[in-house]
């Protein structure tokens, strides 16, 4: 995939995987039948697989290049890690991610900052890797960004239940324990041109980076919204949503705000090339090249 050039700075997808993950109606349990049948012409073959009838989603992070720093959006699943509920992201041994940090034309050595738009197991997997036993950081020399609320909420939730968030454990204490966090507020204004935007829902404070300056910008997502049907349905939910009331209201919110300018979208998990921008169609929007 090409970069993005937004003046002095450059915008670099990192793609882990992309396949046909999810039946539709797990994914979206309030879909019904009849919404997808109506939508189901433009929605195959790019978002969801005719053969298998399971929903596209693309599995990647962004590096966001600038002459002061090279930063990460979101680490995906990662290697060597243990998901069993998982199979297609179970103890994955993948030289994916590296290469489109290569073409990007960093190594793990070259990245200064970790932004984590929330703490949900296929956005923090490469925040670690196994060595001589023990997950140790993999960007060496990175500050891990994480928002207050969310380290605070899944900290907890991994003390009362390990067994049930294990990618806390193995990809989230270790930076901890390591003292390379920034623990900050969802609406964090990193310098003039990267400014974090609360995007609450899908986790509890979850948030979304748009990087750039008004007329040259581009919003990176994160999980605010998955598949472009919750475009066209903003109070679609989906199955792992902290909130999905909030999630809807979320987008409607940001969507609105963006959807006359000329902000890329940089939709984390559409199937790739993720961009477009957004624009309303009927009660709800859609994305456009």
């Amino acid at each position: 995939m090409t970069a993005i050039a937004l003046k002095d700075i450059t915008i670099h997808p990192v793609v882990e995987q992309q396949a046909p993950f999810f039946d539709v109606f797990e994914f979206f349990p309030t879909l019904t039948k009849e919404l997808l049948e109506e939508n189901r012409s433009w929605l195959q073959p790019t978002f969801i697989d005719p053969a298998s009838g399971k929903l596209v989603l693309c599995v990647q992070g962004f590096v966001i290049k600038s002459a002061h720093h090279n930063i990460l959006i979101d680490s995906c699943v990662g290697n060597d890690k243990p998901r069993p509920a998982r199979p297609l992201w179970n103890m994955m041994k993948s030289g994916r991610f590296e290469q489109g940090l290569a073409a990007a034309g960093l190594t793990v050595n070259d990245i200064d900052y970790v932004m984590c738009t929330h703490l949900h197991v296929d956005h923090v997997g490469w925040n670690t890797r196994l060595e001589n036993g023990r997950w140790v950081p993999t960007f060496p020399k990175a500050k891990y960004i994480m928002a207050d609320r969310e380290l605070a909420y899944w900290t907890q939730r991994e003390k009362d239940d390990p067994s049930g968030v294990p990618w806390i454990t193995d990809s989230v204490l270790p930076i901890v324990e390591a003292k390379r966090t920034q623990i900050v507020k969802s609406d964090f204004a990193f310098n003039e041109s990267i400014q974090f935007i609360p995007t609450p829902g899908h986790t509890i404070d979850h948030y979304s980076v748009l990087v750039g300056r008004p007329g040259q910008d581009a919003l990176i997502t994160g999980d605010m919204i998955h598949s472009p049907i919750q475009g066209k349905y903003p109070e679609l939910g989906m199955r792992a949503d902290y909130d999905s009331r909030a999630a809807g209201q979320t987008r409607r919110k940001v969507f609105d705000r963006f959807c006359d300018a000329a902000t890329l979208m940089c939709v984390t998990h559409f199937p790739s090339p993720s961009t477009g921008r957004v624009r309303r169609w009927g009660d709800g929007y859609k994305f456009v090249a």
